[in-house]
């Protein structure tokens, strides 16, 4: 099913939400732990270790690609349960909501008022979303990353890595966290990267400098929802093999310990741990997925 959040709040039936000023309503904090030695207070159960998400709505961005790494999270949060929605700035979001038989989207996430409106018209349609992987924001063919020396980048190719890679997941994130807040319960898992976190190569300042903030973004953010059940984590892929590899990625991928690039579904395996209810005591946490790449100290011969 597919549609066009841009065009999801045009009927007037329904009031928008004012997402510069998101509502966060703070359920109370847990009761403290017994004392030790406290023989009368009952032990606190714990959440069920499970992997499945029946009956939850996740929303998946940046998942327009039919190789990608947002298009291989939805399918397994399929898997899992989950009812899942899915949204790309075109609209041929509709043709891999067909093939995963999902709910597509059609959103510019660098506009708040898209945001908005794409946040209203999932409710709408699925119901509160509990479970968002802020993807978008991942270089394609249609949509390569600048790569270009600090000397000679230009402000608004700056502005266009930042609002790609960071604005999208903090507008996205604030559209979502006051309803999570307010049931006690979600997750949210942005897609940073080895380069900016990790480490960084000439010629990509803007795209590791955007990177690097989604785990800032991600550990102020896990330390304001950390109280209403809401867990924040990102995950760092490395060389990853799509069709928007190029020659010299896929070669960077065969000198990695592993001995090749990773596949989204690989990546994807890891992103959909975190938005798991088994993933209930790790927030704030920053997941490596580069076959060992950034740990080795030398070349291996």
């Amino acid at each position: 099913m597919g549609i066009d959040a841009r065009a999801a709040d045009r009927s007037g039936n329904r009031p928008r939400r004012d997402v510069s000023r998101p509502g966060l309503s703070r359920r109370p904090r847990p009761a403290a732990a017994p004392e030790p030695g406290d023989q009368d207070a009952p032990a606190p159960l714990p959440e069920p270790v499970t992997m499945r998400l029946d009956g939850k709505v996740a929303l998946v961005t940046g998942a327009g690609s039919p190789d990608g790494i947002g298009y291989a999270t939805a399918r397994r949060l399929s898997d899992l349960g989950a009812r899942v929605a899915i949204v790309s700035t075109t609209r041929r979001i509709h043709e891999r909501a067909g093939e995963l038989g999902v709910t597509g989207f059609v959103a510019d996430l660098t506009d708040e008022s898209e945001v908005g409106a794409l946040a209203d018209a999932v409710t709408e349609q699925l119901g509160d979303v509990e479970v968002l992987v802020n993807n978008a924001g991942l270089a394609s063919r249609a949509s390569p990353e600048v790569l270009r020396p600090v000397a000679q980048l230009s402000y608004d190719e700056w502005r266009g890595e930042i609002d790609r890679n960071l604005t999208t997941a903090f507008l996205c994130s604030r559209a979502f966290i006051g309803g999570m807040a307010e049931r006690g319960w979600g997750r949210i898992v942005n897609l940073a990267a080895t380069a900016g976190p990790v480490n960084a190569l000439p010629t990509e300042a803007a795209y590791a400098a955007a990177k690097a903030g989604v785990v800032g973004l991600t550990r102020a953010l896990a330390m304001e929802m950390i109280a209403d059940g809401v867990t924040v984590n990102a995950v760092a892929p490395g060389t990853i093999y799509t069709a928007a590899s190029t020659m010299a990625e896929i070669k960077q991928g065969l000198g990695t310990p592993v001995g090749r690039p990773g596949t989204p579904d690989e990546v994807a395996a890891a992103i959909t741990f975190l938005c798991s209810p088994a993933a209930s005591y790790i927030t704030g946490q920053m997941l490596v997925v580069d076959g060992g790449n950034s740990v080795r100290e030398a070349q291996f011969r």
